[in-house]
């Protein structure tokens, strides 16, 4: 059983868009290098979450080796998503633990994601400054280079105007 089918059967949302490698409901039962190819994950992460507790009751096939349903890469996407804003891992071990633990955790899901999302949001806020920063440089390196062709090229222009002064003094005095 899976931490996805440990839950009620009240469907949260977490899913990712249908993805065109699955296979239909009842059908859905991948290798672990199958499920490597699709989440770009190595077999040992693969492995590792489920020791942790972060992916347990990983369906096994009649000779041992792990199978993964749709529900179970529905989850490794969440986890994924969790990954990128930073969570540390206890708090999506401790995720994976109040889904398994029913309906009544609803509460404890509720504050721990949005705990995360405030740090997401405080991180967005960090980086657009970051951005701002970035594009006032930019701006200012774009300025500048288009200030330093300019000048460049008037200094070009005087020195033939100063060139062309010379070979016609010259040409006078020697004529």
């Amino acid at each position: 059983m899976t931490v996805m089918e440990t839950t009620s059967t009240r469907t949260d949302s977490c899913a990712a868009p249908p993805h065109p490698h699955r296979r239909p409901e009842g059908q859905d039962s991948y290798t672990i290098s199958e499920v490597v190819a699709f989440t770009g994950l190595t077999a040992h992460t693969l492995r590792w979450y489920e020791r942790i507790g972060l992916m347990p009751h990983i369906g096994r096939s009649h000779t041992g080796q792990r199978r993964y349903s749709n529900r179970d890469l529905d989850w490794l996407d969440l986890v994924g998503k969790l990954r990128l804003t930073g969570m540390p891992v206890a708090d999506m071990v401790r995720y994976a633990e109040l889904v398994r633990e029913g309906d009544h955790t609803f509460g404890e899901r509720f504050e721990l994601l949005e705990s995360t999302r405030r740090d997401v949001l405080a991180r967005i806020a960090e980086l657009q400054d970051t951005l701002a920063v970035l594009d006032r440089k930019i701006s200012f390196y774009a300025d500048a280079g288009r200030l330093y062709e300019q000048d460049k090229t008037f200094e070009q222009q005087k020195q033939f105007e100063q060139q062309k002064q010379y070979e016609q003094q010259k040409t006078e005095k020697a004529g």
